[in-house]
């Protein structure tokens, strides 16, 4: 086996490797999209080049054509391939050198391939099917102050959200005010105090924020597909593509008269793959 064309697999083999620890320093430093590239390009170069030199100077070339008469070999081909194994001993050694450095090249690869699982943070567990709202939670609004509950007029609507996470992304609400004789909720009733509902405000369908109000109909529209949920009836979908109601908020007022939850909302919150068996 020639020297030279197994130190060019060796080197080759190698960049790649230190292309792959770069690429594993980069991402753990904060990461630069370019110089990312980069490094997986040369990761990924080196083993193409190492392989393509492997293939073209150091595997037998050429067709062979073997007759397949069933006779013994010749005594003298027999001496010829024993002297062949003890004299090429060598060559075998560089070919379990030139492995091992492939599998460093790739092993090296592959460890930093497995960086990104990093940025995915930490499972979710049950936090999906929670917010912060629990029983006593007081409405706020993104600025932290409490909703009294003559903050609103028949027919007035606000975005609310739970007091320990004013700007909460999961636990925003839309806080509506109906006339009560105007609302068929169900065992839900003692739900609405003076006439308020709160349903979350991310639809049920693509997670888009609901917040367009048509008092005269009790209609809640989405902005983004046009679903159209009944405030009046549990926040029903009554048009569009959603299938599934906006979960709904529990409300009461304290003996201050400010608005409070008590307890998180009927259902998760978001799209509908909570359809799906936990």
């Amino acid at each position: 086996m020639s020297r030279k064309p197994s130190r060019t697999i060796a080197f080759a083999f190698t960049i790649s490797a230190v292309a792959s620890i770069g690429l594993m320093v980069t991402y753990i430093l904060g990461g630069q999209v370019q110089v990312e590239g980069a490094l997986i390009g040369v990761a990924l170069g080196g083993i193409a080049f190492g392989l393509i030199v492997w293939g073209k100077d150091l595997m037998p070339a050429g067709h062979f054509v073997q007759e397949r008469e069933p006779h013994p070999s010749p005594e003298d081909e027999r001496a010829a391939l024993a002297d062949d194994f003890s004299t090429s001993s060598e060559g075998i050694e560089r070919r379990r050198f030139l492995g091992r450095m492939l599998g460093l090249a790739a092993g090296s690869l592959g460890i930093a391939a497995l960086f990104p699982i990093r940025s995915l943070g930490q499972a979710p567990k049950d936090d999906l099917f929670h917010t912060a709202w629990e029983e006593g939670m007081p409405l706020v609004t993104r600025d932290g102050a409490p909703v009294r509950a003559d903050a609103l007029e028949v027919g007035g609507i606000l975005t609310v959200y739970p007091q320990v996470d004013p700007g909460s992304a999961d636990g925003q609400a839309v806080l509506i005010r109906a006339e009560p004789d105007d609302l068929d909720l169900g065992d839900r009733t003692s739900w609405a105090p003076d006439g308020y509902v709160a349903y979350s405000k991310i639809c049920t369908h693509a997670g888009c924020p609901v917040g367009l109000y048509e008092p005269e109909t009790r209609e809640l529209f989405c902005p983004c597909h046009q679903s159209i949920f009944d405030v009046a009836r549990r926040a029903d979908p009554i048009g569009g593509p959603a299938a599934r109601p906006l979960p709904q908020l529990p409300l009461a007022v304290d003996a201050g008269g400010y608005l409070v939850a008590m307890g998180d909302f009927s259902d998760p919150v978001g799209p509908g793959f909570w359809n799906r068996d936990r």
